[in-house]
């Protein structure tokens, strides 16, 4: 089952949303927008109902924020309103929604907006999503010529399974490292293999590196 974010402060809305919607998507809600960004990000819905009028934050701010994160541009924005269609329309299209839904809500036109825009979506192979968080890291492992080393690294560059960094040794595809963040204790994280390698620059060699197995309290759920 499809799973659907609902982001409306008005409570009455958000459950008529999901009484009519419950049986054929997996509904989560919340009036709070911070609130509504956390859950994007957490759940990973298939798409997202937006409220534009809400307070502290409009929904003309979380359409834009989610639509700026890679770890989130890609989930389709519906915007369901009560505001002018005519009027908001094609601002809230260029900030990333897919859809404008007028209120009073026409169920069978919502319905088929959400068929359409999920479906197409899952024509769409998805890149993992990679989010630019400046994460400290110490690596140890052993490089190209098979010599033990350690050091300590900055990736701005994450995914929930993995990491881009530079290496200041060569290191070659498949080489395993221990991961630990240089924060917190030198707490371990996990082993990753290099999945690939870029030409050594000033600073050392670019290495993509994917976890082997899920890893523990990672910055990235």
């Amino acid at each position: 089952m499809h799973t659907l974010l609902l982001i409306d402060d008005d409570e009455l809305m958000r459950r008529i949303l999901r009484t009519r919607l419950e049986q054929s998507y997996e509904i989560l809600d919340t009036p709070d927008p911070e609130e509504g960004i956390v859950l994007a990000l957490q759940r990973k819905p298939d798409a997202i109902l937006l409220d534009l009028m809400m307070p502290k934050y409009s929904g003309f701010e979380v359409c834009q924020t989610l639509s700026s994160m890679s770890f989130t541009q890609r989930i389709p924005i519906l915007i369901v309103s009560g505001e002018s269609a005519d009027r908001y329309r094609e601002f809230c299209k260029n900030i990333g929604a897919k859809e404008f839904i007028e209120k009073p809500i026409d169920f069978a036109e919502l319905r088929r907006h959400l068929e359409e825009i999920i479906a197409g979506g899952e024509k769409v192979k998805r890149p993992e999503a990679r989010v630019r968080f400046r994460t400290p890291l110490k690596l140890s492992g052993h490089d190209a010529k098979g010599l033990r080393m350690q050091f300590s690294a900055v990736t701005e560059n994450v995914t929930a399974a993995g990491f881009l960094c530079v290496c200041p040794a060569e290191m070659l595809e498949g080489a395993v490292v221990d991961v630990h963040l240089a924060t917190d204790g030198h707490r371990f994280v996990g082993q990753a293999r290099v999945a690939r390698t870029d030409s050594a620059g000033p600073r050392g060699q670019i290495c993509d590196f994917l976890f082997l197995e899920p890893p523990v309290d990672w910055v990235l759920p």
